[in-house]
């Protein structure tokens, strides 16, 4: 999130108004003003939030993936001394340090192929005999 400005929550809760209402989410600083009209669930929702952190109750009604996307439309900025789900501090002016991918090699197996066959069959086998030995043995 580098480049965003970096608001407090006392700046942020300045802002409660209808004609200027910003919120806070995930350590995102949103400006949500031009979306009051069109939020699916009433502008009163969003003006009770209206200059406070309102994450928990994002994360509580289970907003969709393009509910989420929008946050990105409407930021204008950074909640200082936020940590992310990642403890990366969000209003931080240093990068975020890049995660390191991690893999793991499987090894060839050294067993011949039809060793697995031979695993699988013969077991059945067995108790393949054994039934036809105890059928056979039983009608007599």
């Amino acid at each position: 999130m580098a480049g965003h400005t970096v608001y407090t929550l006392s700046e942020v809760s300045r802002h409660k108004s209808k004609n200027d209402c910003w919120l806070v989410i995930d350590g995102r600083v949103l400006n949500v003003t031009k979306f009051l009209e069109e939020h699916p669930g009433g502008e009163e929702v969003l003006l009770e939030s209206a200059g406070k952190d309102a994450t928990k109750e994002f994360n509580d009604i289970g907003h969709s993936k393009s509910a989420q996307n929008l946050l990105l439309k409407y930021q204008i900025g950074v909640l200082q001394g936020h940590t992310s789900k990642n403890n990366e501090q969000v209003g931080s002016t240093e990068e975020p340090k890049k995660k390191e991918m991690s893999a793991f090699v499987i090894k060839d197996d050294l067993t011949p192929k039809y060793a697995a066959v031979v695993e699988f069959a013969a077991p059945l086998l067995v108790a393949g005999s054994y039934i036809c030995y105890r059928y056979l043995t039983l009608s007599s």
